[in-house]
């Protein structure tokens, strides 16, 4: 019987037998060729496990790992560490009076005096006459020593008081002297060897000085001497007498000069503290502290024929030789340049009233506008 053909449109190669592989493999094998990999499941599972990801990324887990132990290391202690304290008013207190009890703190005239301290000049005339009234200067407190009148001698034979004119002294007249005790502390003590000493302050650090005009005033030479011992001749490049203000330049000055501070004095009130900073009778630098004892006071000068108005009264001691040197307040200011002082006596000695020019009439002086 004749059998009928069987065919198939499949393109899928006959299933081989069981002994089939054999000799493919063996083929493959003969002929080089690496034989072909069985794609399984388990192999699928092998290629993407944790320990063959853990193998190939082991240096960056490695880091990983390290930082993370980093961090709750640091979190550990930060939260092991005790909370700050918190400062009470009661702490703040304790250590304020712990400190006022064991340490001696500068007053607040020290700390004054020190501001001003380098800002301050000793001035040095030299070639005053024996008697200053014949060299025209003005007139106002030179009863020291030359022509100075005897205690029991009220009149006028003081040196102030020769300008008077002739027949002056007629029953009934006015004399130059009739008030006397008011007097400029004009800084020349050896007026009779033609030297003085006065004080001056620097306002700018070009070496431009504020003096009184009655410490320079008469002078053929003017020395000024500064904080840190620089030695320079001065020449007078300004005048306001209606203030007796000078104001003075030096031909050198040191390197780091420090002009003082000017402050307004249109809040100054009587019992502010102030320092007077100068060198009375040529001693010094040396500060008097005191406070303001008025305002707008007026002065008239031993022979009556000066008048300064709108004054500072001030009761910090001032003698010859502060003449021209600062008032100060408590942080160093200028407010005033001291100028003179009233004496009922006929010694040109402080009783406790000292006159200062206020610091916006000595500024207008050196053409300066601080305010």
């Amino acid at each position: 019987m004749r059998r009928t053909a069987l065919y198939s449109r499949s393109d899928r190669p006959p299933t081989a037998g069981p002994g089939d592989g054999a000799p493919a493999r063996d083929a493959a094998a003969a002929s080089g060729a690496a034989p072909a990999k069985e794609h399984t499941p388990a192999a699928s599972r092998r290629r993407f496990s944790p320990a063959a990801l853990a193998q190939r990324h082991e240096r960056w887990l490695a880091l990983a790992v390290g930082l993370l132990a980093g961090l709750i290391a640091m979190g550990l202690w930060l939260s092991s560490r005790p909370a700050p304290r918190v400062l009470t008013q009661k702490d703040i207190d304790g250590a304020v009076l712990h400190t006022l009890t064991n340490k001696t703190l500068p007053s607040r005239a020290a700390k004054a005096y020190e501001t001003i301290r380098p800002s301050v000049v000793r001035v040095v005339g030299t070639g005053y006459p024996e008697e200053p009234s014949k060299a025209g200067r003005k007139p106002g407190g030179k009863n020291d020593k030359s022509g100075k009148a005897a205690p029991s001698d009220p009149g006028s034979k003081r040196a102030d008081a020769k300008p008077s004119a002739p027949g002056s002294d007629k029953p009934g007249e006015k004399k130059p002297g009739a008030e006397k005790g008011r007097d400029l502390p004009d800084g020349h003590p050896d007026l009779e060897k033609g030297t003085g000493v006065g004080t001056g302050v620097v306002i700018v650090d070009k070496g431009i000085i504020l003096t009184n005009l009655h410490v320079v005033l008469g002078a053929t030479k003017l020395k000024v001497i500064f904080h840190e011992g620089t030695e320079s001749d001065a020449t007078v490049i300004g005048m306001q007498p209606e203030h007796d203000l000078a104001v003075l330049r030096a031909n050198k000055r040191p390197d780091a000069l420090q002009a003082a501070v000017l402050r307004s004095t249109a809040d100054l009130a009587p019992g502010d503290e102030v320092v007077a900073v100068g060198f009375p009778f040529g001693i010094g630098p040396s500060a008097s502290s005191g406070v303001i004892s008025g305002l707008k006071r007026e002065y008239r000068s031993s022979d009556g024929k000066r008048v300064l108005t709108n004054l500072i009264q001030f009761d910090a001691a001032a003698n010859p030789g502060n003449s021209g040197g600062p008032l100060v307040t408590m942080d160093g200011e200028v407010v005033g340049i001291v100028t003179a002082i009233l004496n009922p006596t006929e010694q040109r000695v402080f009783v406790g009233i000292g006159f200062a020019v206020p610091i916006e009439n000595a500024a207008a002086g050196a053409g300066m506008s601080p305010f």
